[in-house]
């Protein structure tokens, strides 16, 4: 008797711990929200204007800095490319290092962006011998 007791207590705090378990929201790991549309509308060249898009996005930024989330991957990116394509060379290299900084995995695509901003260095690069 005193084992069924015992499996029944058991079998209810599973029963518990599964109800749980199910309400419980999945975290995010980035605030994607519509940023994967973004760039397809970008690729595609539909969609909003450049400023439009940029404008877009710092709001996205800001509203995952108050979340206090992480922007996902490629987004400053973009950003910069956005912000390159608008003519401002600098907030476009501020932000390729900031990808850069947030994702070591981008390092190369993004040190071959920035030597293109910086055509001196590049230069420098290819006349020194090997």
């Amino acid at each position: 008797m005193r084992a069924v007791n015992v499996a029944r207590r058991a079998c209810a705090v599973a029963l518990v711990g599964t109800l749980f378990g199910c309400a419980h929201k999945p975290t995010q790991l980035y605030m994607w929200e519509s940023f994967p549309r973004q760039q397809y509308d970008v690729l595609l060249h539909e969609g909003a204007s450049p400023d439009e898009q940029m404008h877009a996005m710092e709001l996205h930024a800001t509203k995952a800095r108050a979340a206090n989330a992480a922007l996902p991957p490629g987004f400053r990116a973009h950003l910069g490319m956005l912000e390159l394509n608008a003519g401002r060379a600098d907030r476009a290299k501020e932000l390729f290092e900031q990808e850069k900084a947030a994702f070591p995995e981008s390092a190369p695509y993004m040190d071959r962006l920035l030597a293109k901003l910086n055509p001196t260095a590049q230069a420098k690069k290819t006349d020194s011998p090997a």
